[in-house]
This record gives structure tokens, sequence and C-alpha cells, in this order.
């Protein structure tokens, strides 16, 4: 039982590790690094403009204004 238990778990890590090297790639349409999708990158609308603003300034600005 043992032994029959080693040798799933031998058999389960090679089948994981030629997945995650890109050997059954054409057997299997699921990519071990994920579905990338560069081309989005070239397609962003000018994304020099996106600025990263500090925890206090980004949860003034996520507040809502209370009107009187």
């Amino acid at each position: 039982m043992l032994r029959a238990l080693i040798l799933a778990l031998l058999l389960a890590n090679l089948a994981f590790f030629a997945w995650t090297q890109g050997w059954l790639d054409a057997v299997v349409s699921l990519r071990p690094i994920g579905d990338r999708e560069p081309e989005r990158l070239l397609r962003q609308v000018r994304p020099e403009v996106v600025r990263i603003l500090p925890a206090g300034a980004a949860s003034a600005a996520a507040s809502p204004v209370a009107l009187a």
C-alpha cells in the first residue's frame, strides 16, 4: 500500500514538473505561468500619467464627501 502511494506521488511530481517546464503545452491547453497578455501592455493609453498615492492621500480621496 505504501509502495503504491509513493509511486503515485512520484508520478504526480513528474507530471507536475513536465507541466511547469512547458513540455505538455501541446497536450494541455493550460499553461503553468498563466495566460499572459503582453499585447495589453502595448495597448495602454498614457500609462505615464498614473500616479501612486501615499496611503493617507488615497484614503482621503476615497472617503465620501459629507453634505452639510
